[in-house]
C-alpha cells in the first residue's frame, strides 16, 4: 500500500512472477504487502507456481511506483532498480531512517 499504491487506490493490476522455478503445481494466490489494512493487497486470486517464501517480481509498476508512494506507517520508500534485459541498475537507493525523520522539527519542551 505504500510502496505500490496502484492497486489499493483503483484496481489495478500487476503482473506477478515467481523468480525462483517452482514446480509446485498451480495454484491462486493473495499476495499482500507488508502493512495491517484490508487494502494493501497487490494481487488477488492470481494463479502461480509458487511456494509460501519464495521471492516475487511485481512486475509492470511502470513510472508510478515511487512517485505514488509514501511514509505511511513509518516505512521507508523502496529503491528503484530499473531492468534491462539482463542488467539492472539501482536508479534510486532506499530511503534510510534518517531521510524519514530528515524534516521534523523537534521541540524542547
Amino acid at each position: 500500500m505504500n510502496d505500490l499504491m496502484r492497486p489499493a487506490l483503483y484496481d489495478a493490476n500487476h503482473d506477478v512472477w515467481n523468480v525462483k522455478k517452482n514446480n509446485t503445481g498451480s495454484k491462486k494466490w493473495t499476495i499482500v504487502g507488508p502493512i495491517c489494512e484490508s487494502s494493501d493487497v497487490l494481487a488477488k486470486d492470481h494463479e502461480m507456481n509458487a511456494s509460501e517464501g519464495d521471492l516475487l517480481a511485481i512486475k509492470t509498476a511502470g513510472a508510478y511506483g515511487f512517485v505514488m508512494s509514501s511514509n505511511y506507517n513509518s516505512r521507508v520508500r523502496a529503491p528503484e532498480i530499473l531492468v534491462d534485459d539482463n542488467k539492472y541498475t539501482v536508479i534510486r537507493k532506499r530511503e534510510s531512517f534518517d531521510d524519514l525523520i530528515r524534516n521534523e522539527i523537534y521541540l524542547n519542551d
